[in-house]
């Protein structure tokens, strides 16, 4: 079975898009500021949120300090944000029972799917045309899991989702630059309390 280019179909669908005429709007949801840094400039074709939804952070202090350092980083690039309150019972509650899953297993998928569900949401909600996600970016994230997630939660919506693979053509070496240029928190860890633990 071949292997789906993700960055690839990404850009057929940008470049659809830029050929129209037409502005799309996309919510992005974002994990942090540093993964953002490595796929804001690859989506300059539409017209750009940013959604903060991450409540499988570990503590409020680490969400909080994420959070704000995301807000800083869209105030610099004129991007509009919404910041979830944090809502740690609600990965709780999807992880009962897979707290000792290694890292990428089948407490990932689950959480995976809380977030792009809730991002799906958001996005019918408030009549965007398309979300997406920077969960991607990492070299540590099952990219063809998370576009296989996202697609599904949106058949059942009347949105579109925007598959990725932002790792592709240097896009988490382009994080760490940027991450450096605007002097942003960089975590050394997902967030969730499970896989810190199982390190």
């Amino acid at each position: 079975m071949n292997k789906i280019n993700f960055d690839k179909v990404m850009n057929e669908i940008i470049d659809a898009i830029k050929k129209s005429g037409e502005r799309k709007k996309l919510l992005l949801h974002s994990c942090c500021a540093p993964c953002f840094c490595g796929c804001f400039e690859r989506l300059s074709a539409f017209d750009l949120t940013v959604y903060f939804f991450n409540p499988n952070i570990d503590t409020k202090e680490e969400y909080d300090l994420r959070a704000e350092e995301q807000k800083r980083l869209c105030e610099q690039l004129g991007l509009p944000i919404i910041i979830e309150p944090f809502e740690k019972q609600n990965f709780l509650d999807i992880a009962k029972g897979l707290e000792k899953e290694r890292e990428g297993g089948f407490r990932c998928e689950k959480c995976f799917n809380l977030r792009l569900k809730k991002t799906a949401e958001k996005c019918e909600q408030l009549n965007f045309d398309y979300f997406a996600t920077t969960l991607t970016l990492s070299p540590l994230k099952n990219a063809p899991l998370i576009n296989k997630i996202g697609t599904q939660i949106a058949e059942k919506t009347s949105v579109n989702y925007l598959p990725s693979d932002f790792k592709k053509n240097e896009g988490y070496k382009r994080s760490i630059e940027l991450s450096k240029e605007f002097n942003l928190y960089r975590q050394n860890y997902c967030g969730c309390e499970f896989s810190k633990e199982n390190k």
